[in-house]
């Protein structure tokens, strides 16, 4: 974690000022300080328009009882790419402008969602009612955590509390 924070605090501001200067004396003081004016207002417009683009199809998704998970991969890599993009420096907004790219974004979310899928599935956990109406557990038996109740078949103990009530419908 500290090397994460080293980096971020103090190896990128050093990279960005110096870019910032080599710019600086290419171009000059104010066309520089104009191209990360610009380049801030513009990046943050375009992650806006995409953000809402994104919150409409979360939303769809929803409504039609899907999980929008690649939706909501996609909204915090446009989160990640405002921030980068608000970011005084070339170095931030050439990767935030990275995450704009929608072929780049699908890709990211591509490997995100399979290292998600594949610690979900490392869980092992299952659930299953039996004839009598008792909730039973089942785990992986490769899982060093799994107690012993869990793995004799005894039923899980409900919460006694508050009732929810609502209705489903199985889409199979």
């Amino acid at each position: 974690m500290f090397q994460l924070l080293f980096v971020l605090f103090i190896i990128i501001p050093i990279i960005e000022i110096t870019v910032i200067m080599q710019v600086g004396a290419l171009l000059g003081v104010w066309p520089t300080i104009a191209i990360v004016i610009l380049s801030a207002w513009l990046g943050a417009k375009y992650v806006r328009q995409q953000g809402l683009a994104t919150l409409q199809s979360v939303q769809t998704k929803m409504a039609q009882g899907e999980m929008p998970s690649g939706e909501i991969v996609t909204g915090l890599m446009l989160l990640v790419a405002g921030v980068l993009l608000v970011t005084p420096g070339f170095v931030t907004d050439i990767f935030g402008l990275l995450l704009l790219v929608p072929s780049v974004r699908a890709a990211i979310a591509a490997q995100v969602q399979k290292h998600i899928k594949v610690n979900q599935l490392g869980a092992g956990a299952s659930f299953h009612q039996g004839a009598a109406g008792n909730v039973y557990q089942h785990e992986n038996s490769n899982d060093p955590f799994t107690s012993s109740r869990a793995s004799s078949n005894e039923p899980i103990s409900h919460h006694q509390g508050d009732t929810l009530e609502g209705e489903f419908k199985r889409k199979d």
